[in-house]
């Protein structure tokens, strides 16, 4: 939760303002008298969460007695569950470790040629190289980025010859960087049950030299058949991307390396910090610079790199991909214990959307769904989402269950949960509970 320094004023700071827009000649609401400051500052004690511990005062601080901000802030206090890990998960303690000095004694910028620059040179290389091994590619063909965002770009818009072909389900970092593609793109379906459209696919083959087909929805769980999708591309020398950032937390991120010649993963999506990201493509397959403005990355990426960031994403990583098996046996279990409690108590008021799920992912399409329900269940102590986070705070119909076949009406209703190892079997009664209390009304 953020809290905000926040000062009121006192009644003699009232009057003393009174005067001197008296003084000013100033009229109410005008910009010389100072009406419209007044009402800033109003808006202000509106918008912003008073501090609990301390009011500032002149050039002092005023301790005050605290407050219960959970009171304050409408919050529930008796339980607070977070269901989006998929929109980012804890920092993990191997990360917070490995990256902590990498910010102070270990500062050096890995293209400086002292020691202070080797350190961190050989720090990014090794952990270049660990990320290598758990995808099973060289280390050549790891480029570190800002994010999953950017590496998806990158690769949308210059990976490879020829025309892309979008599946209508990408996430927005690929959606709107493909018509970028000097080459041009075209969006090829996906079915009802939220999986694309093969045969749809291969009628648009002709021509085309990049297909762009995620691993894992990021929004419904739905796996994607990256196999079969590789089976049309080869014979045809057509580059596969896949977005792995919501695959890499449950799947063999080296079978799905099997077939793609290109993936995009994201750090702290699994346990690393924000701000980090790779772009794996394979040798061979013709990849030009996002980034202009310096030889980083073997030249495709300018900008000093993120030490920090890399050495506690491979650290995550590592993590993420050896708990795996026990991420999907734990999620899939809190997963399925929700979903059998809201069909229980909601019958047709609630539909599980996807067939061929990642198991920590459950969206559901909700009787009263929609933002006004997630505003309420945030209030209630349920953190959850209504799709991607990148697009959280636009009140539009998710594309991806438009993809599916669903209308407007229906694709502003759904909801996001998404477990990790936390998640405990009370949190998620407790969720469903709140859930099932909120549609019932």
């Amino acid at each position: 939760m953020l809290l905000y320094l926040c000062r009121e004023e006192s009644a003699s700071e009232k009057a003393a303002a009174r005067e001197k827009k008296d003084l000013c000649g100033g009229k109410r609401g005008s910009r010389a008298g100072g009406g419209s400051a007044r009402r800033r500052r109003g808006l202000y004690r509106k918008i912003f969460i008073k501090i609990p511990l301390i009011k500032l005062s002149g050039n002092g601080r005023e301790k005050r007695e605290n407050i219960d901000i959970f009171k304050v802030c409408g919050y529930n206090k008796t339980m607070n569950v977070y269901l989006d890990y998929a929109a980012t998960a804890p920092v993990r303690r191997e990360a917070r470790e490995a990256m902590l000095p990498f910010f102070a004694e270990n500062f050096g910028n890995p293209d400086s040629l002292h020691a202070y620059g080797r350190r961190a040179a050989y720090a990014l290389a090794e952990a270049r190289a660990k990320i290598a091994e758990i995808c099973g590619v060289s280390a050549g063909e790891v480029y570190f980025t800002s994010g999953g965002t950017e590496a998806d770009n990158q690769a949308v818009r210059l990976l490879g010859r020829g025309r892309a072909l979008v599946s209508a389900i990408e996430h927005a970092a690929v959606l709107s960087a493909s018509p970028l593609r000097a080459d041009g793109c075209e969006m090829f379906s996906v079915k009802e049950n939220g999986v694309c459209d093969l045969d749809d696919l291969a009628s648009r083959m002709d021509g085309a030299g990049l297909v762009c087909l995620m691993a894992v929805n990021n929004e419904t769980g739905c796996i994607q058949p990256v196999e079969e999708a590789s089976k049309l591309c080869k014979p045809r020398n057509v580059l596969l991307f896949c977005d792995c950032v919501q695959a890499a937390c449950s799947q063999n991120l080296r079978e799905i390396l099997r077939y793609a010649d290109a993936v995009s993963l994201s750090a702290h999506k699994v346990g690393g910090a924000k701000g980090t990201g790779a772009l794996i493509v394979k040798k061979g397959a013709r990849l030009a610079p996002l980034i202009a403005g310096g030889e980083q990355e073997r030249g495709l990426r300018g900008g000093t790199v993120n030490v920090a960031g890399a050495v506690g994403f491979a650290a995550a990583l590592t993590a993420a991909q050896a708990e795996r098996e026990a991420f999907s046996l734990h999620t899939g279990k809190m997963r399925d214990l929700f979903e059998k409690l809201l069909l229980e108590n909601l019958g047709d008021g609630v539909k599980i959307d996807g067939e061929n799920r990642a198991p920590n992912i459950s969206h559901v399409t909700l009787a009263g769904g929609g933002e006004a329900f997630l505003n309420a269940l945030d209030l209630m102590g349920v953190a959850a989402s209504g799709g991607a986070a990148c697009s959280a705070h636009v009140s539009l119909p998710s594309h991806v269950l438009l993809a599916m076949g669903r209308s407007e009406e229906e694709a502003k209703r759904g909801a996001r949960f998404s477990f990790g190892m936390e998640t405990t079997e009370e949190e998620v009664r407790f969720a469903a509970r709140a859930v099932c209390e909120r549609v019932k009304g």
